[in-house]
């Protein structure tokens, strides 16, 4: 192999298969739409602790994705390299909340969209999933269950609290219930007729009654 045939390798003709402006703009594009699902993600985050190294990781995302399917459209030899690259790869990381999942498959798909070319569609989905995003995500109700933890005396005590419970609230289901010898603690499922909490601090005061807390229940998980 002379000098010439190095010179005229494929390799080196890839350099220009993407020209500087498209590379300017896939990556701009790509860097302001990660930014938007990340806006998205801090005003819709309900979890216990926000985490603001996953937000920047869907930024990065978007881009990396952007710029693995540039290279990737231009060169079908690469494409197929790509695929079994990829293959190998394994993620360990636990992802703990389900919204999380879809702020994954957001930031990868506008990537990939994005560097299809398809620009217009890139956009005008973020910003629709982004918005509906907003205002099922933040929508505020009272029919939210909550789960209220009593600490009773006896067995009349709980039967007053139950009683007081279901004149108060939609609805109340005992979810569990642990007995010991002079101490009852049971784990009520409600649901409220409004806003208004202030039955707790009645419910607290009833005779028999220690102790009343009132939790925000996911269907998973009390926090």
């Amino acid at each position: 192999m002379t000098f010439n045939d190095i010179f005229k390798s494929s390799f080196l003709e890839n350099v220009t298969s993407v020209s500087a402006l498209d590379m300017i703009v896939v990556m701009a594009l790509s860097f302001a739409l990660g930014v938007f699902i990340f806006y998205v993600y801090k005003k819709t985050y309900q979890g216990v602790m926000y985490s603001s190294s996953f937000g920047v990781t869907l930024i990065a995302l978007t881009m990396i994705t952007a710029f693995v399917i540039t290279a990737v459209t231009s060169n079908v030899v690469l494409s197929l390299g790509m695929v079994g690259a990829l293959s190998i790869v394994r993620f360990r990381t636990a992802i703990k909340e389900p919204l999380d999942i879809a702020f994954l498959f957001w930031a990868i798909a506008a990537g990939i969209v994005l560097a299809a070319g398809l620009i217009p569609l890139a956009v005008f989905g973020s910003i629709l999933i982004g918005i509906i995003l907003i205002l099922f995500v933040n929508r505020k109700t009272h029919i939210t269950p909550y789960i209220v933890v009593l600490d009773c005396s006896d067995h009349d005590s709980e039967m007053r609290a139950m009683e007081y419970l279901k004149t108060r609230t939609e609805r109340a289901v005992v979810k569990s219930k642990s007995a010991q010898k002079g101490r009852l603690e049971l784990n009520i499922e409600i649901r409220l007729k409004d806003d208004n909490t202030d039955f707790i601090n009645e419910l607290a005061d009833l005779p028999g009654i220690n102790s009343a807390v009132m939790v925000s229940y996911n269907g998973e998980y009390m926090g």
